[in-house]
C-alpha cells in the first residue's frame, strides 16, 4: 500500500471535493482518498498492484477535473557531450530511473531539464544516472527552485484572477450604468436612449456583456461539464444563473429588433456581468488569502540553504544541497546555514536552532554533537559529517508532517462534506421549484420566475463550506509548527481540545532523565570535598547511573581523581575500593549492616532524603560511616509550570513511572501531580492509558522513549518529546520540538483556538445558506419583505468565502497564554 499526493485543478467548492473523493474511492484497491480544497491536493493510499496512478488520473478527469502528480521539475548542466549520440544515451539512462517522468537534453546549451517525482527519486540518482552513462551532471542552481517555482504557480493564477476581474469590470461598469443609470435620472445619449432607440439600447448591452461572458469562460467550462458528468459543481451554480440571464436577454434582444420594444425593460444583461465581476473578485480575493495559509510551510521551506561547501579529494568544493550525500565531510563558516543533519567532526561553535525548535539561545556544539540542517552557525568554524540528506533531514521530516497535516481532514469536516455532497443538486432542483412556483403559482411574469431562479442558484453557492475546515487547520497546523509543536494531523488537532487527562511519563519527560548530586552530607570530620573526590575516583569507569552522577559531578567541580590501588564490586550492593591508602566502601544500606557499620548518625538524614525522592549512597571509609551522597533525577525547569497551566485549564495531570511509590509520590508532590501511577513496567504503560479510558476519559500521553511508544499509540492523544527517540516521534500525533513541557498547554490552546475557528465558519457558511435561500426564493418577499436582487445575491455568495478565509487568518494571531 503506498500513499500519494496529487495536484487538482478545476475544483471550487465542497462539492467538488466530494465529486474526486468519490470517483477515487470507487477504483479497486484504493484504501482511502481525501481532498483538501484549501491546499487543492488529493492524499490517497492505494494498492500499485491493483490500481495505477494512471487510473486515478483518468477516474479524475472522468469526473470532469484535472490531475497532476506532486513533480520537481530541475535542469542540469551536462558535461562531455560531443554529439547527438550523446544527448540520446543521457535521456535512456535519466528515463530509465523510477520516478522520472520526462527528461530532454540540450546539446547547443548542454543542459538537461528533468520532471521527476521526488519521493521515488532523489537529485544523487540522477546524477549518478548521468555518470554510468560516461558524462558529468551538476545542477543549475540559477534557474532551479521548485520553491520559487511553486511561489511563480501561485503569483500567476493571482495575476490571472486579477486580469479577469478588472477586464470584466472595465465593460460591466458602463454596462450597469447604460442599464440602470436612466432609472435614477442619469443621462443617456439619444442613440441607446431606451424609449428613442430600444434596438441600441439592447445592441450596446449584449456587446459590452460578451466579454465578460468570455473573461468568466471558466465558470461556464467548468460548470457545464461538471453537471453534464453527474457531478454539479459551485461553478455549475453560477454557469446556469448567469448563463439562464445572457440567453434570455439575448432572445429579448433579438424580439426588440423585430419590433417589440416592450422588451427593452425586460433585459438582464446587467446582471448576468455583475454577478460575474462580484463573483471572479470574490474569487482573486480567496485565492490571495489562500495564498496567506500556506505562508508558514514557504517560511520552512525557505529555511533550507541552497548550496554546500564539501571535501572532496582533498579540496574544498561548492556543491548544490540536494548532490550532498551521507558520508560527505562538510565545512560551515559562522554567520552560514548548516546545509544537512550531522555529527560535529571538528571544531566548536553556538549554533541558533530557534527556526526549528522555537528555543531562542544558541546552543554550545563540540566534536560528537548532532547538528541540524538550516539552523545558523554562530561563531566558529566546524568540520561536519552528513548523517541525514533529502527528504530524511529533520528540516524536510518537518515540512512533510506540516504538509502531511495541512493536507489531512479533521472528523469535524466530515459532516460538511456530506452535506455539501448533496447541496448542490437540491439547490438547482429548488432553483427550478422557485421558479416555477412563481410563474405558476403566484400570478408572476416569466422575468420575475427568472429573477427568484437567478438569485438561488447564484446566492447558494458552498464555497465557504468547502473551505471552512481546511484553511482553518493550515493556519492552526503552520502556527503550531512557528512554536515549534507539530501536529501530525487533522484529527489529532481536532481531539487534542477534548483532552480532560494527560499522563506524563517520569523520566525524560517530567524529570531530566539524567540524575544529578543533590546533596553531600559528611560526619567524623570529613570534608564534603574529600568525600566527593574520594567517592568519584572510587566510582571512575562505573556503568551505575549513581556512580556517573557522582563522576559527572566532581568533573563539574574540577576535582582531581586519585589512583585506585583495588576495586570490588558487591553486587546489590555496591563496591569496595582502596583509593590513597583507605578502603572506601560506597553503596545501599545492605551493605553498610553487612558490614556492621552502624548508620545512627545519619538515620534522620536518610529518611528525609528518601521523603524528597532521592536516592542515599552511603560511604564508610576504613570501617566507620563517613557520610552519604544522595542523587536524584531532577525535575526540568518548566514541568512545574505547565501541570499548574494545565490545572487552570480543567485538566487532570497523571504520572505514569517503574519508579518505587515513595519515589514517584515525592516527585508528583513537587509538580503537583493529581494521579500517580508508579511501579509499571514498560509494557504495561500502554494498559494503564487504556484503564484511564475505560473510564470514559479522553486521555493524551506525553512520553520521549522507545518503551513509551505502545501508550503514545494507545492514548486518544500520543504526545512525543522531540529529544526523544524516532519511534516515540513515530507512534506520536503530536510533536514538541523543544522538549519543554510548557508546549503541552500550548498545544491544546492552539487546538481549542483552531476548532472554535473552524466551528465559527462552519456557523457563518451554513447561517449564510440557511438565511440566503429564503430571502432568494421570494419567501421573505411574500411576506412583504424585500426581493433577493441576484446582483445582490452574487455579491453576498463571494462576500462568504472571503469572511470565512479572513476569520480563518486570524488565527494567525495566535501566542500561548502566560500563566
Amino acid at each position: 500500500m503506498v500513499t500519494k499526493t496529487f495536484n487538482i485543478e478545476g475544483m471550487t467548492c465542497a462539492s467538488c471535493v466530494q465529486t474526486v473523493e468519490k470517483a477515487t474511492k470507487k477504483l479497486p484497491g484504493v484504501q482511502e482518498a481525501s481532498v483538501n480544497l484549501a491546499t487543492e491536493k488529493l492524499n490517497i493510499s492505494f494498492d500499485e498492484n491493483v490500481v495505477s496512478a494512471q487510473d486515478i488520473q483518468t477516474a479524475v478527469d472522468k469526473a470532469g477535473y484535472k490531475v497532476q502528480a506532486d513533480t520537481e521539475k530541475k535542469t542540469f548542466v551536462i558535461t562531455g557531450m560531443t554529439c547527438a549520440s550523446c544527448v540520446q544515451s543521457i535521456e535512456k539512462a535519466t528515463r530509465k530511473l523510477d520516478g522520472v517522468i520526462s527528461s530532454n537534453v540540450n546539446l547547443a546549451t548542454e543542459k538537461m531539464t528533468i520532471e521527476y517525482d521526488p519521493t521515488a527519486v532523489s537529485v544523487s540518482d540522477i546524477t549518478h544516472a548521468v555518470s554510468n552513462a560516461g558524462y558529468k551532471a551538476q545542477e543549475d542552481m540559477e534557474i532551479s527552485d521548485s520553491s520559487s517555482e511553486e511561489n511563480d504557480k501561485k503569483q500567476k493564477k493571482i495575476k490571472s484572477m486579477w486580469t479577469r476581474f478588472w477586464g470584466s469590470a472595465v465593460f460591466t461598469i458602463p454596462l450597469f450604468y447604460i442599464s440602470m443609470g436612466h432609472m435614477v435620472g442619469f443621462p443617456l445619449p439619444e442613440i441607446i436612449n431606451p424609449m428613442a432607440n430600444p434596438e441600441w439600447f439592447s445592441l450596446v448591452q449584449f456587446i459590452l456583456t460578451l466579454p465578460v461572458m468570455i473573461f468568466g469562460w471558466k465558470f461556464f467550462s467548468v460548470g457545464f461539464k461538471t453537471l453534464f458528468r453527474g457531478h454539479p459543481n459551485m461553478d455549475s451554480l453560477v454557469a446556469l444563473g448567469t448563463g439562464a440571464a445572457f440567453v434570455y436577454s439575448s432572445g429579448a434582444t433579438i424580439a426588440i429588433w423585430l419590433g417589440h420594444s416592450s422588451y427593452a425593460g425586460n433585459l438582464y444583461y446587467e446582471s448576468a456581468a455583475v454577478i460575474l465581476t462580484l463573483i471572479t473578485l470574490g474569487k482573486y480575493l480567496e485565492v490571495r488569502s489562500m495564498g496567506k495559509t500556506s505562508e508558514a510551510i514557504e517560511k520552512l521551506m525557505g529555511l533550507a540553504p541552497k548550496k554546500a561547501m564539501v571535501e572532496r579529494n582533498g579540496k574544498e568544493v561548492e556543491i548544490s544541497v540536494d548532490e550532498v550525500v551521507v558520508g560527505d565531510i562538510l565545512i560551515v563558516k559562522p554567520g552560514e546555514k548548516i546545509p544537512v543533519d550531522g555529527i560535529v567532526m571538528e571544531g566548536m561553535t553556538s549554533i541558533d536552532e530557534s527556526m526549528l525548535t522555537g528555543e531562542s539561545i544558541p546552543v554550545e556544539k563540540n566534536a560528537g554533537d548532532n547538528v541540524i540542517g538550516a539552523s545558523i552557525n554562530k561563531n566558529g568554524t566546524i568540520r561536519y559529517q552528513a548523517t541525514k540528506v533529502g527528504k530524511d533531514t529533520a528540516l524536510s521530516q518537518i515540512i512533510k508532517l506540516v504538509e502531511d497535516a495541512q493536507g489531512s481532514k479533521a472528523p469535524i469536516a466530515k459532516m460538511a462534506d456530506i452535506i455539501s455532497g448533496y447541496f448542490v443538486p437540491i439547490v438547482i432542483g429548488i432553483a427550478i421549484i422557485s421558479g416555477l412556483a412563481w410563474y405558476f403559482g403566484g400570478g408572476e411574469t416569466g422575468l420575475f420566475a427568472l429573477t427568484i431562479t437567478i438569485s438561488v442558484l447564484v446566492i447558494a453557492c458552498p464555497c465557504a463550506l468547502g473551505l471552512a475546515t481546511p484553511t482553518a487547520i493550515m493556519v492552526g497546523t503552520g502556527k503550531g509548527a512557528e512554536n515549534g509543536v507539530l501536529i501530525k494531523s487533522g484529527g489529532a488537532l481536532e481531539t487534542t481540545h477534548k483532552v480532560q487527562t494527560i499522563v506524563f511519563d517520569k523520566t525524560g519527560t517530567i524529570t531530566e532523565g539524567k540524575p544529578k548530586v543533590t546533596d553531600v552530607i559528611t560526619v567524623n570530620g570529613i570534608s564534603e570535598t574529600e568525600l566527593l573526590q574520594l567517592t568519584a575516583s572510587a566510582e571512575k569507569g562505573s556503568e551505575h547511573p549513581l556512580g556517573e552522577a557522582i563522576v559527572r559531578d566532581a568533573e563539574d567541580k574540577g576535582l582531581d581523581f586519585m589512583k585506585l590501588e583495588n576495586f570490588h564490586a558487591i553486587p546489590g550492593h555496591g563496591i569496595e575500593v582502596t583509593v590513597n591508602g583507605k578502603t572506601l566502601l560506597a553503596g545501599n544500606r545492605k551493605l553498610m549492616d553487612d558490614r556492621s557499620i552502624s548508620l545512627v548518625a545519619l538515620a534522620s538524614i536518610s529518611d528525609e532524603l528518601a521523603v524528597q525522592g532521592k536516592t542515599p549512597m552511603y560511604i564508610a571509609i576504613n570501617n566507620q560511616i563517613a557520610g552519604i551522597i544522595a542523587v536524584a533525577d531532577t525535575v526540568k525547569e518548566n514541568s512545574l509550570k505547565a501541570i499548574e497551566k494545565l490545572h487552570k485549564m480543567g485538566i487532570e495531570v497523571a504520572m505514569i513511572t517503574g519508579d518505587n511509590k515513595g519515589t514517584a509520590e515525592a516527585i508528583a508532590k513537587q509538580v503537583g501531580i493529581d494521579r500517580v501511577l508508579s511501579e509499571v513496567l514498560p509494557e504495561d504503560k500502554a494498559n494503564e492509558v487504556k484503564k484511564l479510558q475505560a473510564e470514559g476519559l479522553k486521555v493524551a500521553m506525553v512520553g520521549d522513549g522507545i518503551n513509551d511508544a505502545p501508550a503514545l499509540a494507545q492514548a486518544d492523544v500520543g504526545i512525543a518529546i522531540g529529544s526523544g527517540t524516532d519511534v516515540a516521534m513515530e507512534s506520536a500525533d503530536i510533536v514538541l520540538m523543544r522538549s519543554d513541557l510548557m508546549d503541552v498547554p500550548t498545544a491544546v490552546e492552539l487546538s481549542k483556538s483552531t476548532i472554535r475557528n473552524i466551528k465559527q465558519n462552519l456557523f457563518w457558511a451554513f447561517a449564510y445558506n440557511v438565511l440566503g435561500i429564503p430571502f432568494a426564493m421570494g419567501v421573505v418577499y411574500l411576506l412583504g419583505g424585500p426581493l433577493l436582487n441576484p446582483m445582490v445575491a452574487g455579491a453576498a455568495m463571494s462576500l462568504s468565502s472571503v469572511s470565512v478565509l479572513v476569520n480563518a487568518l486570524r488565527l494567525k494571531r495566535f501566542k500561548p497564554s502566560a500563566i
